[in-house]
């Protein structure tokens, strides 16, 4: 059996920002289905056939602002693989995104990150290898 993640889900505060975020990056995404849950809090499936990320709108706000890498629980990244990070690139900064790519010199594959409006990383990676020893290497330099 292939495993594929068919979808996340992220709970959020502005979940149109985080549609116009997500649309920037992947503009085949559309809105494939929305609706109301009984507390009244909007949700919604954005993405492909195939693949969406589901978005619910946050009902509190936390004491404390998820950061991520800081080594607490919690999920760092989400990274998608992409045909093209440097077409990627522009869409996001024109769109006034902010970079938090590392630098990255690998031969078979180049990574990019962007915060999403929620502070949220995302990484982006386009491989230019097919053979999987090149694309996983991971002795040589990548930041």
């Amino acid at each position: 059996m292939a495993v594929r993640l068919e979808h996340a889900n992220l709970c959020v505060r502005d979940v149109d920002g985080m549609i116009r975020f997500l649309q920037t990056a992947f503009p085949e995404f559309r809105v494939r289905g929305e609706g109301v849950t009984q507390e009244g809090m909007r949700w919604l499936h954005v993405g492909t056939d195939e693949s969406y990320i589901a978005l619910s709108q946050s009902r509190f706000e936390p004491g404390q602002r998820w950061k991520p890498y800081e080594g607490v629980p919690g999920v760092n990244h989400l990274a998608y693989e992409v045909d093209d990070v440097s077409n990627l690139r522009q869409r996001m900064l024109t769109a006034g995104y902010r970079e938090s790519t590392p630098s990255n010199a690998h031969p078979h594959r180049k990574r990019l990150y962007f915060y999403d409006p929620e502070g949220n990383d995302w990484e982006f990676v386009q491989y230019f290898s097919r053979n999987p020893a090149e694309r996983n290497d991971y002795t040589l330099p990548d930041r």
